[in-house]
């Protein structure tokens, strides 16, 4: 726009010179006007393509009013009248945190909200969220482009202190801690949506407590861990005399069976059976006595 204001200026100017040939600057108007049609030109041409980066869509916006066909990333061909404002389309993060350069703010931005049970409780967070595109005109044209601060900062800050009061300092601190998450993330999803924002995530980061909750909780926690570990040794050895029992069963069915199969006749068979490989080996010498056992020597005893 400044080229084509200024190729204008040019060009008027170079009319209101003066055409008489004896002062030298008559001789200026022709350039100056070649000059202006240039400037023209470029101012024209500038303001006819504009260029949108990746990540980001344009809003057209003619004389203050916002069109609604937004300008995809690349190279886009305009009115040259139109201003077009850039809007950043990717994940964002809007991060609220006692921890002083942390967050968004400087100096301490936790969020403080009440338990169930009346004590106070300190929580760092981090909102994940980004613009929808189709919803980029109606954005700028209801919010403005600090949508943050208008829209983010006061719905995700008001949801938490809303919810909060649905459970108690424990709940928070521990066992329900992501059903608390949950709940406010389905709730400050849907005030967002309206608004032309996505709700990706939200990160409950830190849960402060008063430092006599917190040991009391703590203390509370490590028992149940403990009595966790006693139910697994207990576990452990009741499998361990299970084994055992089964075993000394195994043992007990072994012997009865062995005292009930056998007899006088297997006995001497198996006798027999014996002998007879003794007597086969190489290094045996059988002496035939008139018992009823023979005598079995060593074949290399002289």
């Amino acid at each position: 726009m400044f080229f084509i204001i200024l190729g204008v200026v040019a060009i008027i100017a170079s009319y209101s010179l003066p055409a008489n040939p004896n002062y030298p600057i008559s001789r200026l108007p022709r350039p100056i006007r070649l000059g202006g049609y240039a400037l023209l030109f470029f101012g024209v041409m500038e303001s006819c393509f504009k260029q949108v980066d990746a990540g980001e869509v344009g809003v057209q916006k003619l004389f203050g009013k916002v069109e609604d066909r937004v300008l995809e990333s690349g190279l886009n061909f305009v009115n040259p009248l139109v201003e077009v404002e850039r809007v950043n389309v990717k994940t964002q993060n809007y991060t609220m945190s006692g921890v002083h350069d942390e967050g968004k703010k400087q100096g301490d931005d936790a969020i403080r909200v009440l338990s169930s049970d009346g004590l106070e409780l300190v929580l760092d967070l981090t909102v994940l969220y980004r613009v929808n595109k189709q919803d980029a005109p109606k954005i700028i044209r209801e919010i403005g482009p600090n949508y943050e601060d208008a829209i983010v900062r006061p719905i995700t800050r008001t949801k938490i202190r809303d919810n909060s009061v649905y459970y108690t300092a424990v709940d928070m601190y521990s066992a329900k801690r992501e059903e608390f998450q949950t709940r406010i993330f389905k709730d400050i999803e849907t005030n967002l949506r309206g608004r032309g924002l996505f709700l990706e995530q939200i990160l409950v980061r830190n849960v402060a407590l008063p430092a006599s909750v917190k040991q009391s909780i703590e203390s509370k926690i490590n028992a149940e861990q403990d009595a966790e570990k006693m139910q697994y040794v207990l576990q452990k050895e009741r499998q361990e005399a299970e084994r055992k029992r089964v075993e000394a069963q195994g043992i007990s069915d072994y012997q009865k069976i062995l005292s009930t199969g056998l007899s006088d006749k297997l006995l001497q068979y198996e006798q027999i059976k014996a002998q007879k490989e003794i007597a086969l080996s190489a290094n045996s010498k059988v002496i035939i006595m008139s018992g009823k056992t023979p005598v079995i020597l060593n074949g290399e005893e002289k």
